[in-house]
């Protein structure tokens, strides 16, 4: 129902809006530069062949033009190639680490992937036990790339909180 009355409306007096949409004044070129504006009536003076060489349609050139067939096809995607030619292995899944801040919604994480929690984990333990949790044994553990790993422990750190003591004891009453 209310898709026939706003087609309706669209349509009504279609006819006279077409009309006035054709008489409308079509763009015209944009103004050129008075100086250019007397070069050209300068050029054109002195030179009147070449307003009928603008004017005039040249033959050999349009039958070149009929001569020419194009045909083209989309791309074929490489997508497309690879599902059509080879089967995709299966990806190697290995089992989340820890079970603990609601990681039971993760079920297996691809090798050479970790989840937020276990990046948080292994930045915490390198950070408490440098010498103990090694970009090597991170690494091994983890199923992931020594390079990226290296990466991570450059670029990332957590956070760390401190609460200083204050300087001189002279503390004000509380009301």
């Amino acid at each position: 129902m209310g898709a026939s009355v706003s087609r309706a409306i669209r349509n009504f007096n279609l006819e006279s809006q077409a009309e006035l949409e054709i008489s409308k004044m079509k763009p015209s070129p944009a103004p050129r530069h008075r100086s250019t504006k007397s070069l050209l009536r300068e050029q054109i003076s002195c030179h009147p062949e070449i307003k009928e060489e603008i004017a005039r349609k040249d033959d050999k050139l349009l039958s070149l033009l009929k001569d020419v067939y194009v045909d083209s096809k989309d791309p074929v995607s490489s997508l497309q190639v690879k599902d059509g030619g080879t089967r995709q292995e299966p990806k190697e899944f290995r089992l989340a680490k820890g079970r603990d801040f609601n990681m039971m919604s993760i079920k297996n994480i691809p090798k050479g992937k970790i989840s937020i929690v276990e990046a948080l984990t292994l930045l915490n333990n390198h950070k408490l036990y440098p010498e103990t949790w090694t970009a090597e044994k991170i690494a091994e553990e983890y199923y992931l790339e020594q390079k990226d790993v290296k990466s991570l422990l450059k670029y990332f750190v957590t956070f760390e909180v401190r609460i200083f003591p204050p300087e001189d004891k002279k503390v004000l009453p509380s009301k």
